[in-house]
């Protein structure tokens, strides 16, 4: 295919020249599909890829703020979602496109502190984030929980940080995001002592085998795949994406990281949230709408969107 020109065009760049080829949408044939894990103030024009998520049938995005600026990611969601229905109007009223004009997606914010920063946790952030779960735009708290692999906090502090974020998620009525980079037995530990919050728990980013996902399913923890089941080695985290309930996953990017197949290596994007669920549609062997629908459904249901 010859690269196409259009802000509306996806284009992966493949073989060892890197030569562009422009991608087929997989078609959701008018079903919703939630991105609930997205970066919106990490990436490079957060307006345009609010408008690419509208134009492949993105229906909300969840995404993450941080808690040294958590006023700016409020100020700016409207400023992101103008400038996207801007690109929107001029390619559709200009005649660039045929077809009813998508809708933008709805933005909900998710407030948390991450692992990597559980050192500064205290009083004053606990406050802070009690503040912000008044908000009506949050939906959940995090991302929490563990990462030994970077241990940019200590891993005592950390499972400390992960039990009091449970204990106030619970509090608060509102599910935990769970962040687990090689801490699984930990996590799961500090999940059964200190309990899964009412509102639920997502397991971000899952790109484990099966058997390790079980023990978390049991406690009712949902899990949220993103670009890594795309990838074509990954045997471990697509068996994961096979066996587990239907009613149990959630589809997300963690964008600007980890673009899926076949935009690998590529800035990802919230648009990137069909690709990932039109692969586990595959793998289960059900359609994409009929998978869309049903992961949507559970992310209302967690998130009451």
């Amino acid at each position: 295919m010859p690269m196409a020109n259009s802000d509306f065009d996806f284009i992966a760049y493949q073989g060892k020249k890197k030569l562009p080829v422009a991608v087929d949408i997989p078609d959701l044939g008018g079903a919703p599909l939630i991105e609930t894990h997205a970066h919106l103030d990490m990436v490079e024009n957060p307006s345009a890829a609010l408008a690419r998520a509208a134009y492949v049938g993105i229906s909300d995005v969840l995404t993450l703020t941080n808690l040294s600026r958590p006023e700016q990611t409020f100020e700016m969601i409207d400023v992101w979602r103008e400038g996207a229905q801007l690109m929107l109007d001029a390619h559709f009223d200009a005649g660039s496109a045929s077809g009813t004009k998508p809708q933008l997606p709805n933005i909900y914010v998710m407030a948390g502190v991450h692992p990597h920063d559980a050192r500064n946790y205290d009083a004053s952030i606990e406050k802070q984030l009690i503040k912000l779960a008044a908000n009506s735009q949050i939906v959940a708290i995090g991302e929490a929980g563990l990462d030994y692999y970077y241990d940019h906090s200590p891993r005592d502090v950390q499972r400390a940080v992960f039990a009091r974020n449970l204990e106030l998620a619970d509090e608060l009525n509102l599910p935990i995001i769970v962040h687990l980079r090689d801490a699984h037995d930990d996590g799961l530990d500090i999940l059964k002592k200190v309990g899964v919050p009412r509102a639920g728990a997502v397991l971000h980013c899952y790109n484990r085998e099966p058997n390790i996902a079980e023990p978390f399913l049991d406690l009712g923890c949902t899990l949220g795949f993103g670009g890594p089941v795309t990838f074509k080695n990954a045997h471990e985290v697509k068996a994961a994406a096979t066996a587990a309930p239907i009613g149990s996953i959630v589809v997300e990017t963690d964008c600007p990281f980890m673009a899926p197949t076949p935009f690998r290596g590529q800035k990802c994007e919230p648009a990137h949230t069909l690709w990932v669920a039109d692969e586990i549609a595959k793998l289960r062997g059900t359609s994409l709408p009929d998978f869309a629908q049903v992961t949507t459904d559970t992310a209302k249901r967690i998130f009451k969107l």
